[in-house]
């Protein structure tokens, strides 16, 4: 099983480096990313510390950020109904 996961990481990032190349794309959709990134960074650490909603803590990791980085303001509201959804927390 681990060497199936290993073959598929493999096999995803010759993918992706033959579309990068081959679109010539260059680097800068990575200073757009990275941008994306360290906005959605600063969302969350607003919306977790300034205490507009105080009841509900979404925590900084990979998948929250990978959420707000992709979606944005309603990746927050779907972050942010979630919790409270499945929590059981109201604000």
């Amino acid at each position: 099983m681990r060497g199936a996961v290993w073959l598929v990481l493999i096999a995803c990032v010759v993918v992706l480096t033959y579309l990068i190349l081959k679109k010539n794309l260059g680097i800068g959709w990575l200073a757009v990313f990275g941008a994306h990134m360290a906005l959605a960074a600063i969302a969350l650490y607003i919306i977790n510390y300034s205490g507009w909603i105080t009841q509900v803590y979404i925590p900084i990791n990979p998948v929250t950020m990978g959420t707000v980085t992709i979606l944005g303001l309603p990746g927050i509201a779907l972050l942010l109904g979630l919790k409270m959804m499945l929590f059981g927390q109201v604000v």
